[in-house]
């Protein structure tokens, strides 16, 4: 009962996902995305060990389709029709797979530098609204993830509903650029919006502070640079 989206920029090299789903916390357990690299979403009754391994055959330069072809080869007959996943490497090769026991609608959008899976749609044109909504979007990775899962949920979303969601935006550094999640709303992906806009703002705060630890308070930082609003 899970929808996702994962891309990479070609522009800035940046790899990021969004995901929404019914079950509480869906950031905790279905991304695995680093700079660099790439990255993997593993859902629909998904095992995130498998996400762990793929990160480092990935990390080995293993191409999307490889990493694919090993993960469900070391997960076992039993397992793989239980699994969905989708990978994107440093190139932007991707793959993806949808076990034969996922929920109907249940399948994937295959594109370069973007993956759109999904299972227990409310019908088979939820994905492909993913898909477009990623690419018609304009700006910064991030804001089109967003646009990507707001055109899945406008579509139809899934049979359940959402009320999961989360983001991740990795680049260049250790840590990650975006990582916002929404665990438990009624409306999550719009809280996710919200949220998002809050946080753009800090963007440039938390990058810098790392390395200048003498900087501000954020609200203060906010304030210096005349920043309107923000979290409290």
């Amino acid at each position: 009962m899970t929808f996702s989206v994962l891309a990479r920029c070609e522009t800035t090299g940046m790899f990021g996902m969004a995901i929404a789903t019914r079950p509480i916390a869906i950031g905790a357990k279905c991304p695995f995305v680093r700079a660099k690299i790439g990255g993997l979403v593993v859902q629909a009754n998904g095992d995130p060990r498998l996400g762990t391994l793929g990160l480092k055959l990935l990390e080995m330069g293993y191409s999307a389709e490889k990493v694919l072809k090993e993960l469900l080869d070391s997960d076992g007959a039993a397992n793989i029709p239980w699994r969905q996943i989708s990978v994107v490497d440093k190139d932007g090769r991707t793959a993806a797979h949808t076990g034969s026991t996922n929920e109907e609608w249940a399948g994937q959008v295959v594109r370069k530098n973007l993956v759109v899976i999904g299972n227990r749609l409310s019908n088979d044109k939820v994905a492909q609204a993913m898909a477009d909504g990623f690419e018609n979007a304009e700006g910064e990775l991030a804001h089109k993830l967003l646009a990507s899962l707001e055109a899945g949920r406008d579509a139809g979303g899934q049979v359940a509903g959402q009320y999961s969601t989360a983001l991740q935006v990795h680049h260049e550094r250790s840590y990650a650029w975006v990582d916002l999640r929404v665990d438990e709303h009624n409306e999550p992906i719009a809280e996710l919006r919200r949220l998002y806009g809050l946080y753009v703002p800090l963007i440039p705060y938390y990058q810098e502070r790392p390395s200048n630890p003498s900087m501000p308070r954020d609200d203060d930082w906010r304030k210096e640079l005349g920043i309107k609003g923000g979290p409290r």
